[in-house]
């Protein structure tokens, strides 16, 4: 490789080190608003999701020098937020725990965290932020010990919220639409909605087509909808179902000028 491509590549490599540590805010005295370093809440956050572990396990995780660690940990113990205690198979160790006061020390600097990523990743569109969570997985799969990354995770009690999220999860959604009553003889298609992660796939043909079969064995003469010219996604699949265009008004409507369209659909013969 040229001399000056190492070079160049170099030169990004230290831009966006210098960029990304300014951005999350780990050139503060204190990290996370707290009296913390960032070495010392990484020990923390290691102390926090293992059962177990002595200063040997910490120093090979973090790999930190022995005294620097040795340092960290007197101060966290003279503050009350770890505890030591003999390890059974081996007197010489002493295995490290958070006290209760460490466990409550530690989630005030978790949650902050999260809140703060949080904060950092809802400036972004949905797809800038798979966009931003990608190229930091690559950058940690190119840069990281194929095989042995681990996932940390820390089990606690539900809080407010998890229930919802457990419902969610187990019956995952994609895509939606409604058929609704608009007289005797006339439903209305509306609110076609297919998840961006999910399209291309037929599911919003799918949609249409089972509201196409229900109004016929619902009796209904007519399926209407009402669009705007510029979904151009949502037009094609109502014009392959059968649907013809009727009638278009041009509206302002959300700031911009608009093209709405009335789409119908004639079913069993009056």
């Amino acid at each position: 490789m040229p001399d000056q491509d190492v070079s160049r590549r170099v030169t990004a490599v230290r831009r966006f080190n210098r960029f990304y540590t300014q951005r999350i805010g780990v050139l503060q005295e204190g990290l996370l608003q707290s009296p913390f370093s960032l070495t010392e809440v990484r020990v923390l956050y290691e102390l926090a999701h293992r059962e177990k572990g002595t200063a040997s396990d910490l120093r090979r995780e973090l790999d930190l020098d022995a005294g620097y660690l040795s340092r960290i940990l007197r101060g966290f113990e003279k503050r009350g937020l770890i505890e030591k205690r003999p390890a059974k198979d081996d007197g010489r160790k002493s295995l490290l725990a958070l006290t209760a006061q460490g466990r409550k020390g530690f989630a005030a600097l978790d949650g902050r965290s999260s809140n703060e990523v949080a904060d950092l990743l809802g400036r972004l569109s949905a797809d800038g932020q798979r966009r931003l969570v990608a190229a930091m997985d690559a950058i940690q799969e190119l840069l990281g010990a194929r095989g042995e990354l681990k996932t940390p995770y820390l089990l606690r009690l539900h809080q407010p919220g998890d229930m919802g999220w457990v419902v969610h999860r187990h019956g995952e959604r994609v895509g939606s639409v409604f058929l609704v009553k608009r007289s005797k003889t006339v439903a209305q298609l509306r609110m076609l909605l297919v998840e961006p992660n999910a399209r291309g796939l037929g599911i919003g043909a799918r949609l249409v087509a089972e509201c196409v079969r229900f109004a016929r064995q619902a009796g209904y003469r007519k399926i209407v909808l009402w669009t705007n010219e510029v979904l151009a996604a949502a037009r094609h699949l109502y014009e392959a179902a059968g649907f013809r265009l009727v009638r278009k008004e041009r509206q302002k409507s959300f700031g911009h000028d608009l093209v709405f369209e009335t789409w119908e659909l004639r079913l069993n013969p009056s």
